[in-house]
């Protein structure tokens, strides 16, 4: 895994998903073949460097998020989509598992009119699907500033030795 910055001169590509909390979400992206690089932050929220107490209060605005740099020659963002869809319930309005509040809200953030296209389609389709019997809620919404998480959240479940286990499966 190369920097951010390194992976984006190469042609890599932005994504932003928020889908509870931000610990099991990065830790199963990070293992997705094409996926070189991850970082936790807060994302959809009005305050500048918000910190994590500050998320955790509910009144920044800002979701628990991930943002993921993939190479799009080894991993499509539809790829990505389908991941985010499976590894939380997209149906629980700010809430996932026992995490409640406005910053573990089901979001896909893009970064550009295809990213929109794509995830707007996405939820279409899983809505069509049957697999849910209520109402979607994920936000797609444009991305506004990512503010990185303090460092011990990053990576998280790897400096732990552990798998985690805050992800939500249905």
């Amino acid at each position: 895994m190369g920097s951010r910055e390194e992976l984006l001169k190469k042609g890599y590509e932005i994504a932003t998903f928020a889908a509870g909390c931000f610990w099991g979400v990065e830790s199963v992206f990070r293992k997705v073949k094409g996926v070189d690089f991850t970082q936790v932050g807060y994302t959809g929220g009005a305050k500048e460097n918000p910190t994590y107490k500050e998320v955790c209060t509910g009144t920044t605005g800002h979701a628990e998020a991930v943002e993921v740099v993939f190479n799009p020659a080894a991993v499509s963002y539809d790829k990505l989509l389908e991941l985010f869809w499976e590894l939380h319930d997209p149906t629980t309005l700010n809430r996932q598992g026992p995490d409640i509040g406005t910053q573990y809200r089901s979001a896909i953030f893009y970064h550009n009119a295809e990213q929109r296209n794509a995830a707007i389609a996405s939820r279409i389709n899983l809505e069509k699907s049957g697999r849910y019997s209520r109402e979607i809620v994920t936000q797609i919404q444009p991305v506004g500033p990512f503010y990185r998480a303090e460092e011990y959240h990053q990576q998280y479940f790897e400096k732990m030795g552990t798998e985690g286990g805050c992800i939500i499966k249905y």
